[in-house]
């Protein structure tokens, strides 16, 4: 239902525009005698500072092949499609100001009465150069150019919302032959420079209301239509989904989109609870989750990228049951609870138990995730996510921890991992084992044998079976010595 941050690897770039214009071509023209259509709304965003009302279009069309087919604007390109390499990175400005996303995997609808700036609009209406376009001129960031259009776009959204942290605004770009470093003196130099005022830092166009079937206002209005039309699919951020129609050339049947449902975002702290919404991305929870777990922010961090981050849904991550997603541990370790609704009808239950097995998940018909809630508590977290890539990666394993000890005896253990099993799973035999032990590596030793009684990860292609037992246990020792006041943050350690 709700859509999650994807799992999956960089294919590699489509060079070459005839490739990509037959590739968006066959995907189009495959889905459009079976997909439906938007026959009840019309939809209205702007582009490049002007307006565009779209009436019977595909609801899973995406933004990078209808600007290339049908607006003609070739910019934008088309890398893995698949929301990894970034060449297809667009900006995105609504209320909240601007976001840089990937067109590859966002449908059009998720557009509804926002402002879209591709490549081509980034130059003053009056002549000249953005400042990041001038800055990647003259310090050579581009070669074969392929993946500048997008680089540009990241850099000038970064530009616009002051952020000036460079190796995290361009994890989410990949270049194959220029080389970063000139590509971050560009960025270094247009941060110094007044970003154009003819691109909006806020953006809100009124439209006319399409209608609950389609793109619901409220929870209200999708818990009514979701419990006649449980068949259909919910669509979040688009993250994974979007990959279903890009990939798998999937009809998604009917569908509707939750990005105008208000009352599923935002986050509210009391002294009880902290109570994140479903439709609130990665993005946004970032900061807010921030002062109370600074271990899932850190994370959270290295989370996809920021264009994935600003899409994804923490609701999505949840209800897709992937195995490998990086949400659900820290928030199982948190001893999180799931909130789910059918109809008028609430339920709650502890997030563990809504992943009963691969691809399964205890949700009944027409019915979704509203909300998930953390209880208030101490913070303990620690969260460490183990891959190939430092950005922008899927993760071999990901080890989630919140381990009490007073007077050096454990009192509460709470172990969470990804990518150990087909579902999300707690360690609970670790844990029992720990509980009124002393906290010492002795300890550790003494209950290895445990992991194997709590796990039995399969061997892929990004980590043997061995090898995620031996970084589970690893991650256990680095949290006891970091607790201990070892430093132990690869990022900080020198030979």
């Amino acid at each position: 239902m709700l859509a999650k941050p994807r799992h999956r690897r960089f294919s590699g770039l489509q060079h070459g525009e005839r490739r990509h214009s037959y590739a968006a071509s066959e995907r189009h023209e495959r889905r459009n005698g079976n997909a439906a259509v938007m026959t009840n709304m019309t939809l209205s965003f702007h582009l490049n500072g002007d307006r565009v009302d779209l009436t019977g279009a595909e609801p899973t069309m995406t933004l990078l092949d209808w600007l290339r087919i049908e607006r003609g604007l070739t910019g934008t390109k088309e890398g893995c499609n698949e929301g990894d390499c970034g060449a297809c990175t667009v900006m995105v400005t609504d209320e909240s100001g601007p976001r840089a996303l990937n067109a590859c995997i966002l449908f059009l609808p998720q557009l509804q009465g926002k402002a879209v700036t591709t490549v081509e609009g980034l130059a003053p209406p009056s002549g000249g150069l953005h400042p990041v376009q001038q800055a990647m001129v003259d310090h050579h960031g581009s070669q074969c150019g392929f993946c500048t259009p997008g680089f540009t776009v990241s850099m000038a959204t970064a530009q616009l919302t002051g952020e000036t942290d460079h190796d995290l605004t361009l994890a989410g770009n990949l270049c194959r032959c220029t080389g970063y470093a000139p590509i971050i003196r560009a960025a270094e130099e247009a941060a110094a420079k007044p970003a154009p005022d003819h691109l909006p830092t806020t953006f809100k166009m009124p439209v006319d209301a399409p209608g609950p079937a389609f793109q619901p206002e409220t929870a209200d209005q999708l818990a009514a239509w979701y419990v006649d039309h449980p068949e259909a699919t919910l669509v979040a951020g688009a993250t994974d989904l979007g990959l279903h129609v890009t990939k798998l050339m999937r009809d998604l049947g009917e569908v509707a989109f939750l990005n105008r449902c208000a009352d599923l975002k935002g986050v509210t702290v009391t002294d009880e609870e902290i109570r994140i919404g479903a439709m609130v991305t990665w993005a946004e929870l970032l900061p807010e989750i921030a002062p109370y777990h600074p271990g899932l922010a850190a994370m959270l961090r290295r989370f996809a990228s920021v264009q994935v981050r600003n899409a994804a849904t923490v609701g999505g991550n949840i209800a897709n049951g992937s195995p490998i997603g990086d949400g659900p541990p820290a928030l199982i370790a948190l001893d999180a609870t799931l909130h789910l609704r059918q109809g008028d009808t609430r339920r709650a239950i502890p997030l563990e138990e809504f992943f009963l097995d691969y691809g399964r998940q205890d949700r009944a018909p027409g019915e979704f995730v509203e909300a998930v809630t953390i209880p208030r508590q101490p913070d303990r977290l620690a969260c460490y996510k183990l891959s190939k890539r430092f950005d922008q990666d899927i993760s071999a394993v990901c080890g989630c921890f919140s381990i009490t000890v007073e007077d050096e005896i454990v009192t509460a253990a709470r172990i969470a991992f990804g990518g150990m099993a087909g579902i999300p799973k707690r360690a609970r035999n670790v844990e029992t084992a720990l509980l009124g032990k002393p906290w010492t590596q002795d300890t550790l030793v003494a209950i290895a044998g445990e992991w194997e009684t709590d796990f039995t990860p399969m061997s892929d292609m990004r980590a043997s079976a061995r090898y995620r037992l031996t970084a589970a246990r690893n991650m256990l020792t680095r949290y006891l010595l970091a607790d201990l006041g070892q430093s132990v943050d690869v990022l900080e350690i020198e030979a």
